[in-house]
């Protein structure tokens, strides 16, 4: 006899639950096993579609006492053993569905027809990576999201200037389709921005390296360095540390009122790999005059 857990499938320990129980325990194994959150994983899909059967089956008032039956039959009793029932392929129900729950969805659609209020879709979310310097001036971006039959659907989104780290962006009607005569879901896209070589985000400030000589650190310089949409110039004081950060005001990244956060510098001192000759020369002087000792300090 061929057979599916369904019970097993959702999650629960047996038959003795109720419908709340099952609709709490689909809602849960949906959403871990949904094949936009797992789509490197191509096993999700079919366990996704066992999800979909089982709920489909143990929902109906009918269905699930047809289902305890055999339930009972092949899993409910000791030492029980049954075939494990396949799917044909792109095919969304098992050939036990089909066997004996194939009527269910016409069973119900006429006694409910009716007397069923209109019930909107589920809501379907994923995300988006993009990087700091196309979140912060706003972009257009191309995504691709798996609908329950499995097929991929395109959508061009447009990412606004300044979008916030885990901020969603919102699609009316992308989501899955509705009930009853029930509006689609939404479609929701969260955007994960990444850090870069360049610069890394905190908050609404963004921090990079700057790299400086000895003699820069030693004696203050001005230097210019890339911001994220401009050049800055920055003022660099004598006697400055590696280690030690320079913090500029309203350079950073857009915050929600309109303004910006700090352009913040980590600084980086650093000596030539391969010195020519008079380099050398004039730091082997500096060290014999100098008395600094660093580990002394």
């Amino acid at each position: 006899m061929i057979f599916k857990d369904y019970y097993k499938i959702l999650d629960l320990p047996n038959n003795k639950v109720t419908m709340s129980q099952i609709k709490t325990a689909y809602r849960e194994q949906a959403k871990k096993y949904h094949p936009d959150v797992n789509i490197a994983d191509s096993n999700n899909e079919e366990r996704f579609k066992d999800i979909n059967e089982a709920y489909r089956v143990l929902s109906d008032n009918f269905g699930k006492r047809k289902y305890d039956r055999m339930w009972y039959r092949y899993v409910g009793k000791k030492n029980s053993c049954y075939e494990e029932s396949k799917r044909s392929k792109d095919s969304l129900s098992s050939d036990f569905f089909n066997m004996f729950f194939g009527n269910i969805d016409t069973k119900t659609s006429k006694k409910d027809k009716n007397s069923k209020s209109p019930v909107k879709g589920e809501n379907v979310e994923t995300e988006l990576s993009i990087s700091i310097e196309d979140a912060f001036r706003g972009k257009e971006q191309t995504i691709g999201v798996r609908t329950v039959e499995g097929k991929i659907q395109k959508f061009n989104v447009q990412v606004p200037a300044g979008i916030q780290n885990n901020e969603k962006i919102r699609i009316v009607g992308q989501g899955k389709p509705g009930t009853y005569g029930g509006k689609n879901g939404d479609l929701f896209i969260r955007v994960k921005i990444k850090n870069d070589e360049h610069f890394s985000l905190e908050g609404y400030n963004l921090k990079t390296n700057l790299y400086l000589t000895p003699w820069e650190a030693a004696l203050s310089t001005k230097v210019t360095i890339n911001g994220i949409n401009e050049d800055v110039c920055v003022y660099v004081p004598a006697g400055i540390q590696s280690g030690e950060k320079i913090e500029i005001e309203n350079k950073g990244y857009k915050n929600n009122k309109g303004g910006r956060g700090k352009l913040i510098l980590d600084t980086k001192i650093m000596i030539p790999k391969n010195p020519n000759t008079q380099e050398l020369e004039l730091f082997k002087k500096f060290s014999q005059m100098s008395k600094f000792n660093p580990r002394n300090s």
